[in-house]
């Protein structure tokens, strides 16, 4: 791949993947690298081109054909919702944003895309086994917009792959990134001064480095492979662990209190979560990462608790 072109390059996956194909554009044989988003770069890179794309609008197949693009990496979504951010405007993000840009790829002829999905494709379900692997269902969940769209995303994807095999696809499951700057709405949950715990519950995490998600993106752009990938370091981090780590205490409510209590909470503005966070709570999906390590060729430099690790020692800077 010679021309590569990054949607959702001002976030924060993307301005990773950005700084590092331009640091090494040469020695990649890169001839044309292009950073889009409606927001401009945080800083300024020499060896990139940048294009103000909104993913919904009709000219991105026109910004393709310029750079006569070879691979598309489709980093934009709507991760963590503004304030002022509705359902309505994640959806014609999210799902139509990713339709056009698959468009616009038949429109310019491009070879490969390769797209951020997430874990939370897979849903927050009981039946969850731990951990998910690439052939277990995709259902998502109703409740969490994010977790939705990226399954009606994955459903986009799999008529591509039907109709349109000439474009070829690599997808990435994306468990929770972790690194030096990450601030999100999960980080938020790990920074409230007690961690909330469901008895009988261990509410595990998988983490993925940041940079080992960059490297892993531009190992995708240059590999001969293709295919579905859970993108995860190795194991996972219980809320014991995680509250040992942060030297925090857990607070065990039972499922049914907590439901109540976040319910007249997020009525009376208090809380950001609703009802709705004990799915999210109890069934968060854990990833197996032997597909990405033993058919795709990538091995995470760091597993899920030294990626933890890691996040924590950021805090007490």
């Amino acid at each position: 791949m010679k021309n590569i072109l990054v949607t959702g390059a001002s976030g924060y996956l993307g301005s990773l993947l950005i700084e590092k194909l331009a640091n090494e554009k040469e020695s990649l044989g890169i001839v044309n690298l292009v950073a889009t988003d409606v927001r401009p770069l945080h800083k300024e890179l020499p060896n990139v081109s940048f294009e103000k794309l909104d993913v919904r609008e009709k000219n991105a197949g026109e910004i393709f054909k310029k750079y006569n693009i070879d691979c598309v990496v489709h980093l934009a979504s709507i991760v963590t919702p503004g304030k002022k951010s509705n359902r309505e405007f994640e959806y014609s993000v999210d799902v139509d944003g990713t339709k056009n840009i698959l468009s616009a790829c038949l429109e310019a002829k491009v070879k490969r895309i390769i797209i951020s999905s997430s874990g939370a494709a897979y849903g927050y379900h009981p039946e969850n086994i731990k951990p998910l692997v690439e052939t277990n269902p995709v259902r998502g969940n109703y409740e969490f917009a994010y977790s939705h769209h990226k399954r009606l995303v994955e459903e986009e994807l799999k008529m591509y792959r039907e109709k349109h095999p000439e474009l070829e696809q690599t997808i990435f499951r994306i468990t929770t990134i972790l690194g030096t700057n990450v601030n999100n709405q999960i980080t938020d949950l790990f920074k409230k001064p007690v961690q909330i715990g469901i008895p009988n519950n261990e509410i595990g995490f998988s983490f993925i480095w940041d940079v080992d998600a960059v490297d892993c993106f531009k190992h995708s752009i240059f590999s001969d492979k293709t295919g579905i990938y859970n993108l995860s370091g190795d194991g996972y981090v219980t809320i014991a662990e995680r509250a040992k780590a942060l030297k925090k205490h857990v607070l065990y409510i039972p499922s049914v209190v907590l439901e109540k209590a976040l319910l007249v909470l997020k009525k009376l503005g208090l809380t950001q979560y609703g009802p709705e966070q004990i799915l999210f709570l109890k069934y968060r999906p854990i990833l197996d990462n032997k597909k990405l390590k033993t058919d795709f060729g990538f091995i995470p430099k760091k597993n899920s608790h030294e990626v933890f690790d890691l996040f924590v020692q950021t805090l007490q800077k």
